[in-house]
């Protein structure tokens, strides 16, 4: 017993290492799109990531990156499109597997070199401050043209089956 407690506390550790490198995470967390309990809604998917595999047996990458996906939209509103949805759900399953077979002392080395990861955050930088202001200016200058001149009003939004509004620009 107590060494499957310790076993599960490793996978633990591993799921919040793999998370808390996730980059899309990362930024998710720091750019509030959980609101103000982000960082309590990451801490608590770890637990919840860390549960679903020991209640599920023999669980496929498939499943597991279903799941992480329901958890970043139901929790961040969030969808991971830049492909390291899978990478993430197969390292799960990886050292999941790892967790079960290897011994605990091998698996907390490779947990170690995962948090090592972990100062490795994203980063998100926003332009220089000149080119905004370059930019703000072109905007007044057409805005204040395009007030000038008569033009048609925009199209009206159409609304698609899946209830989705499609806004266009106008040209």
């Amino acid at each position: 017993m107590a060494a499957s407690t310790a076993s599960r506390e490793a996978f633990r550790d591993a799921v919040r290492a793999v998370l808390e490198t996730w980059p899309v995470l990362q930024i998710t967390v720091d750019n509030g799109f959980g609101g103000v309990f982000g960082r309590q809604k990451a801490d608590w998917m770890v637990d919840v990531v860390q549960q679903y595999f020991h209640d599920n047996a023999d669980l496929q990458q498939c499943e597991v990156e279903d799941y992480i996906a329901e958890l970043m939209d139901q929790e961040f509103d969030t969808v991971a499109d830049d492909g390291s949805l899978p990478q993430v759900s197969e390292r799960l399953c990886q050292l999941f597997s790892q967790s079960q077979h290897a011994s605990l002392q091998e698996f907390r080395q490779t947990v170690d070199k995962l948090r090592q990861k972990k100062s490795e955050r994203a980063k998100v930088t926003a332009p220089p401050p000149a080119a905004e202001e370059e930019e703000s200016e072109e905007e007044e200058e057409e805005m204040e043209c395009s007030a000038s001149r008569a033009e048609a009003p925009p199209p009206p939004s159409q609304e698609e089956e899946d209830g989705w509004t499609v806004v266009r620009k106008k040209k």
